[in-house]
């Protein structure tokens, strides 16, 4: 019972392991897909062997498509090839089983079929059929005996055997000996291990009558056609030698490394033979070696001694096994085997193939992106082909194994064209072996621009000056933007972003060459109507789709001295006449009128500066260089001409510089009512009217009456908590005086043009005070605008006491309360900036 279960057991373990087997064996069908042919040897070119594409069921088209080839590790065993056209496999080169294998039994090439795209790898085994194209052949055609006359009838004596390099049916199948009398032949072995033939006596010799034999021996093969060969045996009568020689071992095995020097010594075979003298005397040779194996190896025929003379090579054949014969004397042999196996060597260093490349990749390719495909190859065998692949720089691909021994070359980050345009990508393969081979392949891989990059300018912000009154088609400025991206990628062109400029296009103030980046005025430029603007330029790449990039053009226009003075006070001749009334009793350095001027321009061609070029009295008045003032000089004495006539230039500091001229007339006195008579008070002094001067003197004191009651009631009901020094009489500067566009230049000294103002002197005293009148429009005006008068209150003035203004350019405290009172005083006496 027991001994049932365990057969039991043993037969399911068994049939599992059966399962499993073919289950691996159906597995690795579907991995590496198998393909099976055989063919003979010795076929011609273009042999058709199989049709891949009906076997892989796939249209030959594809085959063209998928890059379809045939690969080995040994491209000189190349003797395949693939018909992309119909899909057969053909013979690529005549086949010589017999060269490719020798006497193995089994001949085999393996082969790979490569498909790209995806990748797809199937082994192909080509089984190569032996055809009888070798006749047998013994390696002496000569076989010597010396068989003493005694020997006894059925004494055997062992022939040389024929080789075939054919094998299996086509191998030697039989011996044949010429008919004679005292010998027949006896065949020993089988078609695997070999057969050989003896000699066996069948009638005894007798030396008396037959000294020397000569047979034919033939040697057959089982081919179609059968093939022969022949050897011819000389048999010599002596008399008896009844020992054989005898080895001291039936089989000799030895290892041997591959690239051994020549004169290596492989092994020695020894046999000894009971006889003596010259029965006893044993000689050594080759019964049966293979051709290859016979231009590598030699046997010593005395010592027996077996060495290298030609070049060992495991990657050509792994083992040789030789037959050796011990002969003594007088003809009896015996023999002996020896197995030889070749030892591997790390003498083949990995080679490495480039099968596939992908050049150039764009710079936009995704992480993964297949590069190459490389298989590396390596002829040595066991830890000398373990291959270990690595890239030596620091560059963004890596190797992935792939199938077996291929390798694919795929990016691990992203490229930038931009930093790196190229790489030297160094692959190197190193096998397992000691010491240690290697090779490597350098792959030179390309990276296409891809349209990535907007153009980038030099400045975020360029600043470009011109001065006004320019010259239409004058450069102002070059705006460059750079675009790192190759040939039309990185092509720049430029264009100003539509806009306007207080509503005109700025295609109607600046242009921009597309090419160069230059900005042209397209008209010319008035400081005075607008001092700066902003354009935008946009810098577009000629890529698909196109990139760009825009940056801010400020343009500043400088102002030139194009614009003399304008005196607001006094009024230009022609317009009204102005009489300003000094007391006879002034001191030096009183302050008796005041010129105010303006300049549209800014800067130094606004900073003015005031001169009196014609005097009535040369030493009785001054006036201040940069404040206008006029004042006395010295004391004001009863011999002074009572009408005074100043001729003052006002001066910009432009260059060249420009000015205007104005008169102001006084009238020293410290009533009208003193005088006795007015004359006309104009340029010309003599021979005045006194008719004229009658009417002038009435106009002026009814006008300083009613303009002094005027600004009493306007100062008791707007200003009554201000302190104040009035004197009996004013003189209005009239608004109509103002220039009717003026532009603000800051720190000049000129007024804005959005401001207007009122100014009046009074008369009679020692000092004068300023009345300055707020602006009509809180609001600035455009350099363009029109300033309107604001006539519901003509009155609503600040009364500033003028004293505050020589005190003021002394650094001394004023008595101004309203603090935006002093901050528009300060504005106007400090060149009329006011802000």
């Amino acid at each position: 019972m027991k001994n049932m279960l365990a057969r039991f057991e043993r037969r399911v373990f068994s049939f599992a392991l059966s399962v499993v087997f073919i289950a691996v064996v159906f597995n690795l069908r579907t991995v590496c897909g198998d393909f099976r042919y055989t063919v003979q040897e010795e076929r011609k070119d273009r042999y058709v062997v199989g049709n891949i594409a009906k076997d892989l069921g796939i249209n030959p088209q594809i085959l063209s498509r998928r890059k379809a080839r045939i690969d080995s590790e040994d491209s000189s065993k190349r003797y395949v090839d693939i018909d992309l056209k119909t899909g057969d496999l053909v013979i690529a080169k005549t086949i010589d089983r017999e060269k490719l294998c020798g006497s193995r039994l089994d001949c085999m090439l393996d082969y790979e079929l490569v498909l790209e795209n995806p990748l797809e790898l199937h082994r192909i085994v080509l089984k190569i059929e032996d055809i009888n194209d070798n006749a047998p052949k013994f390696l002496n055609e000569r076989i010597t005996f010396e068989i003493h006359e005694l020997a006894s009838k059925g004494q055997r004596f062992r022939l040389d055997e024929a080789d075939d390099s054919d094998i299996g049916q086509n191998g030697i199948n039989s011996y044949s000996l010429e008919t004679n009398n005292h010998f027949i032949l006896s065949v020993q072995g089988s078609n695997e291990k070999g057969k050989y033939a003896e000699l066996v006596l069948d009638k005894e010799l007798d030396r008396e009558q037959q000294t020397d034999i000569d047979l034919i021996l033939t040697a057959f093969d089982g081919g179609n056609p059968q093939k022969s060969g022949t050897a011819v045996i000389h048999i010599t009568v002596l008399d008896a030698n009844d020992n054989s020689p005898v080895f001291s071992q039936p089989v000799y095995k030895v290892a041997l490394a591959e690239n051994s020097p020549l004169g290596t010594e492989v092994v020695i075979v020894s046999a000894t033979d009971a006889d003596e003298g010259a029965n006893g005397a044993v000689s050594y040779e080759f019964s049966r070696i293979a051709n290859n194996a016979a231009q590598l190896f030699t046997i010593d025929k005395v010592t027996g001694t077996i060495k290298v003379i030609g070049e060992i090579d495991y990657e050509e054949e792994k083992y040789y096994e030789i037959k050796v014969q011990a002969k003594d004397g007088s003809g009896l042999a015996t023999t002996a085997s020896v197995v030889i196996d070749i030892i591997d060597v790390n003498d083949n260093a990995p080679k490495i193939v480039l099968k596939s490349l992908k050049n150039p990749i764009p710079e936009n390719a995704v992480v993964g992106t297949e590069v190459a495909i490389i298989n590396v190859q390596d002829t040595d065998s066991g830890d000398n082909r373990q291959i270990h692949c690595s890239i030596q720089q620091n560059v963004p691909f890596k190797l992935n194994p792939s199938i077996k021994n291929y390798f694919s070359l795929i990016t691990t980050s992203s490229l930038d064209r931009e930093i790196e345009d190229s790489y030297n990508i160094t692959i190197t393969a190193t096998d397992g072996g000691s010491p240690t081979l290697s090779s490597s392949i350098t792959i030179h891989l390309s990276v296409s621009d891809v349209n990535d990059n907007p153009p980038a300018f030099d400045e975020r912000i360029y600043s470009a000056y011109i001065a006004e009154n320019n010259k239409p088609g004058t450069s102002i400025c070059s705006v460059t933007a750079r675009d790192p991206d190759w040939r039309q990628n990185g092509t720049v062109l430029y264009s100003l972003v539509s806009s306007e400029i207080n509503g005109v296009p700025v295609s109607s103030f600046l242009s921009v060459n597309g090419d160069t980046g230059v900005i042209h005025a397209v008209r010319s430029f008035d400081y005075e109507q607008f001092r700066s603007f902003k354009v935008q330029v946009v810098a577009r790449d000629n890529g698909s789709p196109p990139l760009s990039s825009n940056t801010t053009v400020s343009v500043f226009i400088s102002d030139e001295n194009d614009n003399s003075p304008q005196i607001l006070y006094p009024a230009p001749e022609g317009k009204s006449l102005m009489t300003e009334m000094v007391p006879k009793t002034a001191l030096s350095g009183s302050l008796v009128s005041k010129v105010i001027a303006v300049d549209a321009d800014s800067g130094q061609n606004a900073w003015l500066s005031y001169h009196i070029i014609k005097s009535t009295d040369p030493g009785l008045f001054t006036i201040g260089l940069h404040t206008g003032e006029i004042r006395a000089q010295r004391d004001i004495t009863e011999s002074d001409n009572m009408k005074q006539n100043l001729v003052i230039s006002v001066k910009d500091n432009g260059q060249p510089p420009l000015s205007t001229t104005c008169s102001v007339f006084l009238l020293i006195s410290d009533n009208l009512a003193e005088v006795p008579e007015l004359k006309d008070m104009t340029y010309e002094e003599n021979n005045s009217n006194l008719t004229s001067y009658l009417i002038i003197a009435l106009v002026s004191v009814s006008t300083f009456f009613l303009t002094f009651i005027i600004l009493i009631l306007a100062v008791r009901f707007c200003h009554r908590r201000k302190p104040r020094l009035l004197f009996d009489g004013a003189v209005a500067i009239p608004s109509a005086y103002l220039p009717p566009n003026y532009a603000e230049v800051d720190g000049t000294g000129t007024l804005r043009s959005s401001y207007n103002y009122d100014a009046y002197l009074t008369t009679g005293s020692r000092t004068s005070d300023f009345k300055f009148v707020r602006s009509y429009n809180d609001n600035t005006l455009p350099a363009s605008g029109t300033l309107k008068m604001f006539q519901d209150d003509p009155f609503g003035s600040s009364i500033i006491n003028t004293d505050c203004i020589e005190i003021w350019f002394q650094s001394q405290d004023c008595d101004i309360e309203n603090e935006r009172e002093l901050l528009s005083f300060k504005k106007l006496v400090m060149h009329y900036e006011l802000d």
